[in-house]
């Protein structure tokens, strides 16, 4: 009887390579492994591929099924739909501004919102928020507290002759920052009641960065439409120079772009980005001198229902009015002959106008990489799809934000005018005086109107009759 031969293995016995014995520990928990199993698996299989609708049904022509579209299909595709709605968005954002302030405060308001909603939304988990019901609730309360405030400011800030003088309004003015304050401690308190052990991180999380898009969103929203109640040029000169600069850096990028920029953004190069400036400046002079011929755009807002054909009238700000500029007299080593080749005669908006491009072409830009690395953290291409073709709401107006911060400072820190207002008096009026005291106000005012000739003395006589007696 010869010996077995060591070595040798026989991979028909028990299914296995190694000539050893197969178990229920090393098959699949529900049996796999066992080779009969697989068998019977791989003929149900082979079962369940038959359609029992195309049984006995011809063959179908290879030829005539449809194919997919190719890449240059989807991307005519998706050049078509992004045209159509870039021209549907220029035709919504000229129709707004044309129709008058409240319809830009309203796309103002839009886009603050669905660019929260896109953003808060990145950064979602909704196996985590399903279990913390209160989650999305406090977001968008949040979101609410915050424009009740900002809003409120604004209301109160440009039109005090209107709120406080209105007998349901006046408490809601001057009790408006307390009242703010107590609506946003609810939300704390009731935030800090809904902290459930185990979701602890997430909810501290979400809580972090709801508040990071208030302030980077809706916060910086404000200042842009406390722009629109300063004249409409103030909102529409940065809008479109933001939009100018865009264009220019793709158009000069892809003629001569040759050194990578940011590597944020490896499409953006150096030579588009200088390029975009030169002419984004270019744009802002032109367009500047265009704007300044109409009181609708230069005007602070005192009447809402003003539009583009009905206009506003008001006195300009200086820097809309020529000025000659003559070089200091403190340059000694300029001939007297020669100093008159430097005088020169323009509006000084002008030179705040290349000011403000520098920075759409310079610092604005920077918002839309920071937008970039926020997709590159989240591994997304865009914020969302609000506009089709396009992405998000927030991919359009990344750099529109910051761009719009920095013209409500530039104004407020070297174009504003401190003069007192008519709504400024009367805030001092009704918050610093007795009843007693706007009375003798109200008497002392109506006599100097009719010293000063404004009305008659029968006005005088019938306010001194109706007026109550002096104590």
């Amino acid at each position: 009887m010869s010996k077995p031969r060591r070595g040798v293995k026989f991979p028909h016995r028990n299914g296995n390579a190694d000539g050893r014995r197969s178990s229920f520990g090393e098959g699949s928990e529900d049996g796999s492994g066992s080779p009969i199993r697989k068998r019977m698996s791989a003929s149900h299989s082979q079962l369940g591929e038959i359609d029992e609708t195309k049984v006995g049904a011809q063959p179908q022509d290879p030829a005539q099924q449809p194919l997919p579209p190719s890449d240059y299909e989807k991307k005519k595709a998706n050049f078509l739909i992004r045209t159509f709605w870039t021209f549907v968005m220029i035709g919504g954002f000229f129709g707004a501004l044309f129709m008058g302030h409240i319809y830009i405060i309203a796309c103002i308001t839009a886009v603050q919102i669905v660019s929260f909603k896109e953003v808060i939304a990145i950064a979602s988990m909704p196996s985590r928020a399903r279990n913390i019901m209160a989650t999305k609730t406090l977001n968008w309360y949040w979101l609410a507290t915050t424009m009740y405030f900002l809003y409120g400011e604004s209301v109160i800030y440009y039109f005090k002759h209107i709120v406080l003088v209105d007998r349901v309004l006046l408490p809601l003015a001057t009790h408006h920052r307390f009242i703010s304050f107590v609506l946003y401690v609810i939300g704390f308190v009731f935030f800090v009641a809904s902290l459930k052990a185990g979701h602890l991180k997430f909810q501290f999380t979400n809580f972090a960065w709801t508040h990071m898009a208030l302030y980077l969103i809706v916060v910086q929203a404000h200042f842009v439409m406390n722009n629109v109640f300063e004249g409409m040029i103030w909102f529409f000169l940065p809008a479109s120079l933001v939009i100018t600069n865009d264009i220019f850096a793709y158009i000069c990028g892809i003629t001569f772009g040759r050194t990578q920029l940011i590597k944020l953004s490896p499409k953006k190069t150096v030579e588009g980005f200088v390029g975009a400036w030169v002419m984004t400046v270019i744009f802002a002079f032109g367009l500047t001198n265009l704007l300044m011929r109409s009181g609708y755009f230069i005007c602070p807002v005192t009447d809402l229902g003003a539009n583009v054909f009905t206009g506003l009238e008001c006195e300009p700000n200086p820097v809309f009015k020529p000025h000659t500029f003559k070089p200091s007299t403190d340059l000694f080593f300029l001939p007297d002959g020669y100093q008159d080749l430097f005088t020169f005669t323009m509006e000084p908006m002008q030179i705040h106008a290349i000011i403000i491009a520098s920075f759409a072409s310079l610092i604005a830009p920077f918002g839309g990489f920071f937008a970039s690395g926020l997709k590159r953290t989240f591994k997304i291409k865009d914020f969302g799809h609000s506009i089709p073709g396009h992405g998000g709401m927030t991919d359009r107006m990344d750099c529109q934000f910051i761009m719009g911060f920095f013209a409500y400072i530039y104004y407020h820190t070297f174009i504003a005018l401190n003069n007192i207002t008519y709504g400024q008096v009367m805030e001092l009026a009704i918050t610093g005086l007795s009843p007693a005291e706007q009375v003798e106000l109200m008497r002392g005012m109506a006599h100097y109107l009719e010293n000063q000739g404004t009305w008659s003395h029968q006005v005088m006589t019938c306010l001194d009759a109706a007026l109550p007696a002096k104590r």
